[in-house]
């Protein structure tokens, strides 16, 4: 063989290894031969378990901690505000999370509302247990927030489809529900200044006379062995982890570690007008939210040839 034909040969063979063809048929016998396995280990690799995402792990932590802060919120003010705080403050981190490990969920989206709408209803309940004349005010508050969200919630389903976020509100609907939902900080401020206003007046219930000043007596032993007797706990292990906030020890350091009224007052008077925004944003929402079932219901009652015409 000459050195010629020898180095054809060779150039074919170089040519045959990277060519098109042999890729695509090395392709194919994959595909058709060992392929299939590829194709099942990454089947079985993208199921996920919505459950333990990493938001919804921090929802969950959020649950906790806002259990936790209703266990006290009777008689521990400061134990109940930090509890009560700091699960408000993950709310901000789950979104965070979701963003950075791609794990938005509805799931989670659903859980965070309930979450938020749970916690704030609790605390406006006991507002309204500890301020009585103001209790019509508390529950209008309870019933705006839930109607709204709900309304917004369903509306936001059913006319624009499953795959609608509730936060996706178009500036022609609303400029300022697009203003709330699309720019983050601002959504932080309300919903984080909301939350400090009813706790700074959940603080206020224990410092000042001039709210709340029943709460400021002293409770007779009589009293507090009512409240221990009706508040124990029928578990010997429960008692020895968890501390009965109705117990007497726990009603004599209530007593006696009352705090000033001035820096709830200071929360109280700086949240205010937030607070008083985001109720004017909850009554926004559930009248853009009916108006658009509103919108609904008319495309379908035309669309089904109603009202009939009757001779």
């Amino acid at each position: 063989m000459s050195a010629r034909q020898t180095r054809k040969q060779a150039a074919a063979a170089t040519n045959s290894i990277h060519s098109p063809k042999a890729t695509d048929e090395d392709d194919n016998g994959l595909m058709n031969g060992n392929g299939s396995a590829h194709k099942g280990l990454a089947r079985e690799e993208a199921k996920e378990n919505i459950f333990l995402f990493w938001p919804n792990v921090i929802g969950y932590v959020r649950i906790v901690l806002a259990v936790a802060s209703l266990y006290y919120m009777p008689l521990h003010p400061r134990t109940c505000s930090i509890l009560y705080s700091v699960s408000c403050l993950l709310d901000a981190l789950d979104g965070y999370a979701a963003r950075i490990f791609e794990q938005s969920t509805r799931f989670g989206a659903v859980l965070d509302m309930v979450t938020d709408r749970c916690t704030t209803s609790c605390l406006l309940m006991f507002l309204a247990c500890a301020f009585p004349r103001w209790t019509i005010i508390f529950q209008g508050l309870l019933a705006l927030d839930f109607s709204s969200h709900y309304m917004h919630m369903y509306a936001s389903l059913a006319m624009g489809g499953a795959e609608t976020s509730h936060k996706n509100v178009d500036k022609s609907r609303s400029w300022m529900l697009n203003l709330y939902y699309t720019n983050k900080t601002v959504l932080f401020v309300f919903c984080a200044l909301n939350e400090l206003f009813f706790i700074a007046l959940y603080l206020l219930s224990f410092s000042s006379p001039l709210l709340s000043p029943s709460l400021l007596n002293s409770v007779g032993e009589a009293s507090a062995a009512q409240l221990q007797a009706g508040g124990q706990v029928n578990s010997s292990v429960l008692d020895q982890i968890f501390v009965n906030p109705y117990s007497a020890a726990a009603l004599e350091l209530a007593r006696a570690n009352k705090m000033d009224s001035f820096w709830p007052w200071v929360l109280a008077g700086v949240s205010f007008p937030v607070m008083a925004g985001k109720q004017i944003i909850n009554l926004v929402q559930l009248i853009k939210a009916s108006k658009w079932l509103a919108e609904g219901d008319l495309q379908a009652r035309v669309a089904q040839g109603l009202p009939r015409k009757q001779d």
